[in-house]
């Protein structure tokens, strides 16, 4: 693969987003040069498309290993309902207005890395780098025409007191000790709506950025992501996670912020939610990892977004070398902090509770390197738009426990839908 190197501009970001609109497929992902521990890239985006893999569950991870055989770059996203694959007693059967594939991943014609000082154009295509660099480094862009937005009007798939006799049911089961936690969510949604989703993405991310941002778009679907949390890292032999449990409000003044920080890394409710998924996330990393190797390195780390605190913790392990990157996912998939424990009964209650399948939301998107290494997200606090249905969504919620209040559970995923209402309005 050809390269091009040279120092960063602050006009680049601006340019090259401008520029993805012409490609048929675009990844952008965006850390917004976060200073968490464990990044890579400021910003990775891959553009075009050299080939693809787009299928449903069934033997979508198979699929995807012989995919990745010739060992290249490839930029996509697992869907949530690849869990139908763990088991053969699950389905998705919900209502689905998105009709997203289970899994898509393609090999870009284009990647461009941002990291620090320096850029890097990475194209099997001389001429197409050739290109690239002379429009980066070119005069200023002139504004792309944009597609003549319609304000949706948005609605949810539950009412208030609909959500609030779901989570009393759902409390029923933790009573009764079929479950200990489960993440219950539900949809807001808009139909006959036409959207800029590249302008509402930069207003996305301006109101909210976040080191697992996210812009994908695969011909006429987009995801619009500010997640602010990580599924799975590989770099090497060191495999990580860092789920997410535990999210307060930001203060008004840095004096009620920082009590704020206090009462959320206090919170015995909290605290709990998060230690049953560090619990969950290390037997899932212990599966693929040489032995006595699975650590937790950060226990109820707070860390500060612009519209919440939230509470993170980071495990990792040794990977075992006889599995491939995709045996990996698949062993540790879908991530613990979407699902609940025990994960296989979550799953399975999750798919009655919810009125609406998943898909691409508490999916994964991210990259795989040629080497085998790989990146992913948690696909939350994100837009799902297809053009051809004209159907906008998006989907907040929380882990449910004993301890839950449901009026205290139906507040908080208000608080994590703001960013997304707050563009949209």
């Amino acid at each position: 693969m050809l390269s091009k190197k040279f120092p960063f501009k602050s006009s680049y970001k601006k340019k090259l987003f401008h520029a993805a609109r012409s490609f048929s497929n675009v990844t952008w992902l965006d850390s917004h040069s976060s200073k968490e521990q464990y990044g890579t890239e400021d910003l990775l985006v891959g553009l075009g498309k050299k080939s693809e893999l787009k299928v449903d569950a069934g033997q979508a991870f198979e699929a995807l290993t012989d995919y990745l055989q010739d060992q290249k770059w490839a930029f996509g996203y697992f869907s949530y309902d690849l869990k139908n694959e763990l088991n053969t007693s699950f389905s998705s059967k919900n209502k689905d207005g998105l009709a997203f594939p289970d899994l898509y991943f393609f090999e870009p014609e284009l990647i461009v890395r941002i990291q620090g000082k320096e850029v890097e154009l990475m194209s099997e295509n001389a001429s197409l780098l050739d290109r690239f660099s002379k429009d980066l480094n070119g005069e200023e862009l002139t504004d792309k025409p944009q597609v003549k937005s319609t304000k949706p009007v948005i609605g949810s798939r539950l009412s208030k007191s609909e959500y609030l006799e779901k989570v009393r049911l759902i409390k029923q089961r933790i009573k009764k000790g079929d479950i200990y936690e489960l993440n219950f969510c539900h949809e807001f949604f808009a139909e006959d709506v036409t959207l800029d989703a590249f302008s509402l993405y930069e207003e996305l991310v301006a109101h909210s950025p976040t080191p697992f941002s996210s812009f994908l778009k695969t011909g006429d679907r987009y995801v619009l992501c500010a997640s602010p949390e990580r599924f799975l890292k590989k770099s090497g032999s060191t495999v990580l996670t860092q789920p997410i449990k535990g999210t307060i409000k930001r203060g008004a003044t840095v004096q009620e912020d920082e009590q704020l920080k206090k009462q959320l890394f206090q919170d015995p409710k909290e605290r709990s939610e998060n230690v049953m998924i560090v619990d969950l996330v290390r037997n899932d990393l212990s599966r693929i990892a040489q032995d006595g190797s699975v650590k937790v390195d950060e226990l109820f780390g707070i860390y500060t977004f612009s519209q919440v605190h939230q509470m993170i913790s980071t495990v990792s392990c040794q990977v075992d070398s006889k599995l491939s990157s995709v045996d990996i996912i698949q062993q540790c998939f879908p991530m613990g902090s979407m699902t609940g424990a025990p994960k296989m009964k979550a799953i399975e209650l999750i798919e009655q509770y919810e009125e609406t399948k998943r898909s691409v939301f508490s999916g994964s998107i991210g990259y795989f390197k040629p080497n085998g290494d790989f990146d992913f997200n948690v696909v939350i606090r994100s837009l799902f738009y297809n053009t051809q249905k004209a159907y906008l969504s998006f989907s907040v919620g929380g882990a449910i426990t004993d301890q839950s209040i449901p009026e205290k559970e139906y507040e908080e995923t208000l608080l994590k839908a703001q960013s997304l209402l707050a563009i949209l309005s």
